[in-house]
């Protein structure tokens, strides 16, 4: 599962989440200027991922930092969502 990480985005993963070295390892790589930093998961550690972002959501005391946690984990589930959906 590719997905595309923004420089605050992958600093907030690395430096401020609880997620461990087998999620982060691929996000210390710094990406080539003027290329989109994409990374690739697996779907059940994108959804591991996804977990350690919503615990960030819930124990963030300022706001500002709380929102930008929620929009990064509504990209994650965005991502997830395009794959799991089970067909109707």
């Amino acid at each position: 599962m590719p997905i595309e990480l923004a420089e605050r985005e992958r600093e907030l993963i690395v430096r401020h989440s609880f997620a461990g070295e087998d999620l982060t390892r691929r996000l210390r790589v710094v990406p080539r200027q003027r290329v989109a930093p994409v990374y690739r998961y697996t779907l059940d550690e994108l959804d591991e991922l996804a977990g350690y972002v919503a615990a960030e959501i819930n124990h963030a005391k300022d706001p500002k930092l709380r929102r930008e946690w929620s929009r990064l984990n509504s990209r994650i589930r965005a991502v997830l969502d395009t794959h799991t959906d089970e067909p109707e």
